[in-house]
């Protein structure tokens, strides 16, 4: 028995499609999360203590072409316990995540970005520090461009909140994508689709009359895949 990552291959492929094309020295940052949150018992305790984080990171990849990005998700469909915690218990399906940057993140910065650490390190004699870990956490943090600005809201009636309370007076629809996820939605802001008229105030709206989790340059659940037993899904407003 495998891990099951891909739950509805036509759903993810259009994500994929979706995603904006990659420029020179860009890539896509993936990370497979095994989430506590994910795994309750009825009266809410944690059903597998040893997951002790919410989000503890299984694989962490880049792709730097659209194309690979299905395949390398396949990839991840391993051998059930195959991955395990840090004392050696297995990680169990229904804690399982994946999470993309809509945003690129920028090869070239990364470097930069790398080798200045490596040169603190260095300097502070650090030990025991891994190599492939900083490269990946480097790039993770070097968006190469905001396509998008991410609204994280985090509610059972989310999808209903946003319908009812998106004034496309004060925002274009155009510009706004909406991603369900198991405990909320993504509102995914366009920004070159934002229209002139709504440049200079689109933000402090939303700000204003949304209450935001989290919002900025931020990773989202990718569709079509396994999340904590629900499918990410764009929908349409």
């Amino acid at each position: 028995m495998n891990y099951e990552i891909i739950k509805d291959e036509t759903l993810l492929r259009n994500f994929i499609a979706w995603l904006p094309e990659l420029r020179d020295n860009e890539c896509y940052y993936l990370c497979l999360f095994a989430r506590s949150k994910y795994a309750k018992n009825e009266d809410g305790s944690n059903k597998f203590p040893h997951i002790k984080t919410d989000k503890a990171q299984l694989k962490r990849f880049t792709v730097s072409k659209k194309e690979f990005i299905y395949d390398k998700i396949r990839q991840l469909e391993v051998t059930v316990g195959a991955y395990r915690t840090k004392d050696g218990m297995d990680i169990p399906q229904e804690s399982l995540a994946l999470y993309i940057t809509p945003n690129p993140r920028n090869q070239e910065q990364a470097m930069f970005a790398l080798m200045k650490r490596f040169i603190d390190i260095q300097q502070c004699k650090g030990l025991n520090y891994n190599i492939h870990a900083e490269a990946l956490s480097a790039i993770q943090k070097t968006c190469s461009r905001k396509v998008f600005f991410d609204f994280d809201i985090d509610s059972d009636d989310a999808e209903n909140i946003v319908r009812s309370k998106l004034d496309y007076s004060k925002i274009n629809k155009d510009c706004v994508h909406l991603l369900k996820t198991r405990g909320g939605v993504h509102i995914l802001v366009e920004l070159e689709k934002v229209a002139i008229e709504f440049k200079k105030t689109w933000y402090l709206y939303m700000t204003s009359n949304f209450d935001i989790d989290i919002k900025g340059d931020n990773m989202v659940p990718v569709q079509g895949t396994y999340q904590g037993g629900f499918i990410p899904k764009l929908i349409t407003l």
